[in-house]
């Protein structure tokens, strides 16, 4: 049997298109398509879709992950935050969340979080 008598897997096809597709397509394209595709599957499911694969994603990652791996995506995140924001960012950031916490805290979480701050200050200061 020659070599053009033999069938093509799904599997062969779907590569050779691939490749196809990223031989004849830029960037922008699969941005474009990629927008497309994330706005039409947000309409087709709601915020609680988005809560559910998150959840699973993160669970996923805890499950192969140790402290290192987080210390150390955190670090970079954070030093890539500091190169991309001035000192303004961050004040809005931190005017945002101290509104946040004001707006779902009472006076009784201040006066713990209080305590428990004198507590430690005086404890790493030799005070008891």
């Amino acid at each position: 049997m020659a070599d053009k008598d033999k069938k093509m897997t799904v599997e062969e096809a779907g590569r050779k298109g691939g490749e196809a597709t990223a031989d004849s397509h830029d960037k922008e394209f699969y941005q474009e398509i990629g927008k497309k595709g994330g706005e039409t599957t947000a309409e087709k499911h709601g915020k609680e879709f988005y809560q559910d694969i998150g959840k699973k994603g993160g669970e996923a990652t805890a499950d192969s992950h140790d402290k290192e791996f987080y210390q150390e995506i955190g670090k970079k995140g954070g030093e890539s935050t500091a190169e991309n924001h001035d000192k303004e960012f961050y004040q809005e950031i931190g005017k945002k969340g101290g509104e946040a916490t004001a707006d779902s805290h009472d006076k009784d979480f201040y006066q713990e979080i209080g305590e428990k701050g004198g507590n430690a200050r005086a404890k790493n200061n030799g005070e008891d």
